[in-house]
């Protein structure tokens, strides 16, 4: 599967950098990727959906460490060109359809 767009959509939050949508072999989006700023740097989250319980499950997910490490590879490269374009990435702005997503959801993807 390779990514055919990259299209992020800057936050400018002090936790939420952004949003990401990408597109594999021209067929299929995902929309609604989390840039977050953790402890040790920005990490990728999955779209994720809050169950009855309160706890949260991804939408999408990697199925294997090599298909995750291309995806964030390539999101936080994009995210960091759109940074150099924009350095004004401070002012808020609305994504896309922000759906039931919460930061608190999140885990750094290596620890997913």
């Amino acid at each position: 599967m390779k990514i055919t767009e990259i299209r992020i959509q800057l936050m400018g939050e002090e936790r939420l950098k952004a949003f990401a949508s990408v597109t594999f072999d021209d067929s299929f989006v995902v929309r609604n990727m989390k840039i977050v700023q953790g402890g040790k740097g920005v990490f990728l989250c999955m779209p994720s959906r809050k169950l009855p319980d309160g706890s949260h499950k991804d939408m999408v997910h990697p199925i294997n460490q090599d298909f995750r490490k291309y995806l964030e590879e390539n999101i936080i490269k994009a995210y960091q060109e759109e940074l150099a374009k924009n350095p004004s990435s401070g002012i808020p702005s609305e994504p896309e359809d922000k759906g039931p997503d919460t930061i608190e959801a999140c885990l750094p993807v290596a620890d997913k």
